[in-house]
């Protein structure tokens, strides 16, 4: 399970997928009053460097944030997190000073910020974060990013377990990334044990489940035993972009499935996904999807 890193596909259009809708949802749930409790349940590194070995070995990024990073013309909420992205590439120097651009300019496409520097840009002092991470390495670049912030707790450990003691929160407000590997074909059957353990826990929370479309039988079957535990409504959302290779296998697209999803989340997708499959399809037959249960 530990052999799996995100590094070799930061960026890739299963990125761009998830941390539109995340950046949707945060946006949404900042706006009220209330503090609000992050819970990302795998991590990641939560910065990754597009220019290193192992980003550059398939150089994903380039089909997926890098198709969106000059475009003028996309609408609300693609560019809201594109704008995200690029702000996250403006990052001080050794010296601690940020780089000028001329009006106009984008900045170059040199880093990725990961779930939790997405949560971080956007989530109020008043808010808290807990970021749960087995692997060590990136358990340290968590540290060095977040170590300074008090409103951040780093967990080395299996964030299916520690979710249990996660819930319910305080403050009664929280999202929850849920985005493990699936490395291992035992990752789909976590996924729904512990939403289901977390929704009798809380039901009142907001819990986002990214999966991939692979050629699995347990990928297709997922959405479907998620929407079984969402007795008050869900939003699932998914984008397939790429082809199979010649013998069945790659990462054809991903979807988002989310357990009570803000009630503006499924316009928004529905504006902003018609563009997204344009800008990000590899094949003609490209597509995506948006179905909801209103609670």
């Amino acid at each position: 399970m530990l052999a799996y890193r995100h590094a070799f596909h930061a960026g890739n259009h299963a990125d761009v997928l998830k941390h539109l809708v995340l950046t949707q949802v945060l946006r949404y749930m900042v706006s009220k009053d209330k503090p609000l409790r992050y819970i990302d349940t795998h991590a990641g590194a939560g910065s990754y460097l597009l220019k290193g070995k192992d980003a550059q070995k398939k150089a994903e990024y380039r089909e997926g944030i890098g198709r969106l990073w000059s475009r003028p013309d996309l609408p609300p909420a693609l560019a809201d997190y594109v704008q995200l992205v690029q702000s996250f590439n403006l990052q001080p120097d050794e010296n601690g000073v940020v780089p000028e651009l001329e009006k106009g300019m984008t900045p170059p496409l040199a880093l990725y910020p990961g779930s939790p520097s997405i949560a971080s840009m956007l989530l109020r002092k008043t808010d808290t974060m807990r970021l749960y991470e087995l692997h060590p390495s990136d358990v340290r670049t968590l540290a060095t990013h977040f170590g300074h912030e008090r409103r951040t707790n780093i967990i080395g450990g299996d964030g299916f377990a520690g979710l249990k003691a996660e819930l319910p929160p305080s403050p009664r407000r929280a999202v929850v990334l849920m985005d493990p590997s699936y490395e291992t074909v035992g990752d789909y059957g976590k996924v729904v044990a512990a939403m289901r353990d977390a929704v009798t826990r809380f039901a009142e929370g907001v819990y986002i489940v990214w999966y991939p479309q692979v050629s699995r039988v347990e990928a297709v079957q997922l959405p479907k035993r998620l929407m079984a535990l969402a007795p008050k409504g869900w939003l699932h959302v998914s984008l397939t972009a790429n082809k199979a290779d010649g013998h069945g296998f790659g990462l054809m697209g991903s979807g988002m499935f989310v357990i009570n999803p803000p009630y503006t989340l499924h316009n928004t997708l529905a504006t902003e996904m018609p563009v997204l499959l344009e800008a990000l399809a590899q094949f003609d037959e490209a597509s995506y999807r948006i179905e909801e249960q209103p609670a």
